[in-house]
């Protein structure tokens, strides 16, 4: 799709999103809360191709499985040249993690940086619920 006066950087769909980088390690410890965060979340403005900046903060209690951070760092920069609305990187990225980790809580949350005068917050969490 293209801006008003018919410009538009290219990006790609969120098919182009490389979840089989994801890896993740046994983990057989207590129960605990494992929070890692990023603000160099960058996908792309669907409309304009241009990049909306955000921290990308993921929250979770493992169940078998931890997620690797280098995967992860993989994962999150396949998003750069991504075309994709907030609210649906949002939801992508927990269900991508939630499908590899099967954690007993998961909860990821965007904060994009102010465009066009609107601040937006995105939060999922799965299973469903709080």
């Amino acid at each position: 799709m293209a801006i008003a006066d018919g410009r538009t950087i290219p990006f790609t769909g969120p098919e182009a999103v490389d979840v089989a980088v994801l890896e993740t390690f046994d983990y057989t410890g207590p129960e605990q809360e494992i929070v890692t965060e990023t603000r160099e979340f960058s996908p792309v403005c669907p409309y304009s191709g241009l990049p909306d900046f955000a921290t990308l903060r993921v929250v979770y209690v493992p169940g078998e499985r931890c997620i690797e951070l280098k995967s992860l760092k993989y994962y999150v920069t396949s998003y750069r040249s991504v075309g994709i609305f907030q609210e649906h990187a949002t939801a992508k990225i927990a269900e991508d993690l939630y499908g590899v980790l099967r954690p007993r809580r998961l909860t990821v949350t965007t904060v994009y940086n102010t465009r066009g005068g609107f601040d937006t917050t995105c939060t999922v969490t799965l299973p469903g619920g709080a």
